[in-house]
């Protein structure tokens, strides 16, 4: 008879520092490591509760304070475009696809920081070096890809836009994106997400995963604007309602304790068959 032991990670709780969405928040996240030969499988099943990785570990939002970061996806079968979304797609037509394996370039670095400068000066990302950005592209112990936007129109081919993504067993799931800020007035965020869409159709993959969603914040409003979307709330994924339902989830009395909330995650059994 042989057998495995079911996935049993620890977590932990980071310490409280500023919240980027909401202003006078604390900001806290529960973490876990991902690696072994069950890293796919755990980046699977934390997924689709809530959870998004960050190099080799998978993190959700546990702040003290409030519940209003909220894991969003798309469901893809039942994703319309919307007339500015159509417009978006044709505005940018001219850039070409190109998907690889996640290595890191010196054009992706550039951009990368080209970005970082005009829109996220003053984040925790700021200070990131061209070594550490490599990690962040290339430390992965699950399936990913490096999605690449070019503008070949040109003498000169120029990269535009670059998405790190994970490739789930029910979805894609969007790590992280930046693009051009010299193509601001191109929306190339939504067309980024809407291009990933595409690729989930011609895939046969039922959901984009966009990341979070947080009710009050500007910087997270755009995501609102994307028919069929999901939010994990309460233990469970379901449809996207009016905006001001969510007001409660900034509530303080909205928060579980941490250790409610690693009793109620799900782990995945990797026990074998007996034989």
């Amino acid at each position: 008879m042989r057998h495995t032991l079911p996935i049993a990670p620890q977590f932990y709780v980071t310490a409280p520092q500023a919240c980027p969405y909401l202003d006078d928040r604390r900001e806290r996240k529960l973490f876990t490591a991902l690696q072994g030969e069950h890293a796919s499988t755990l980046n699977n099943t934390l997924s689709k509760q809530g959870f998004r990785r960050s190099q080799n570990v998978l993190y959700r939002p546990s702040c003290a304070d409030c519940s209003a970061c909220l894991s969003a996806r798309i469901r893809v079968a039942d994703f319309v475009p919307t007339r500015s979304q159509r417009k978006c797609t044709r505005r940018n037509k001219m850039l070409e696809r190109n998907a690889t394996s996640p290595w890191a370039t010196e054009e992706q670095y550039d951009l990368f920081r080209r970005y970082l400068d005009s829109r996220h000066a003053d984040g925790g990302m700021a200070d990131m070096d061209i070594f550490e950005f490599a990690a962040m592209i290339e430390e992965t112990p699950v399936k990913s890809r490096v999605v690449e936007y070019w503008d070949k129109s040109g003498d000169r081919p120029q990269l535009i836009a670059t998405c790190l993504t994970d490739v789930l067993d029910d979805g894609l799931s969007m790590v992280y994106s930046f693009y051009d800020p010299d193509w601001a007035r191109n929306s190339l965020g939504n067309y980024i997400i809407l291009d990933h869409v595409r690729i989930a159709q011609e895939s046969g993959l039922p959901y984009v995963y966009l990341g979070y969603w947080v009710p009050g914040s500007p910087k997270m409003g755009y995501k609102a604007g994307f028919s069929g979307l999901e939010i994990f709330r309460a233990g469970r994924w379901q449809n996207m309602s009016d905006t001001e339902d969510y007001e409660a989830d900034t509530h303080p009395l909205s928060v579980d304790p941490i250790a409610e909330q690693v009793a109620r995650i799900s782990l995945p059994d990797t026990r074998a068959p007996k034989e």
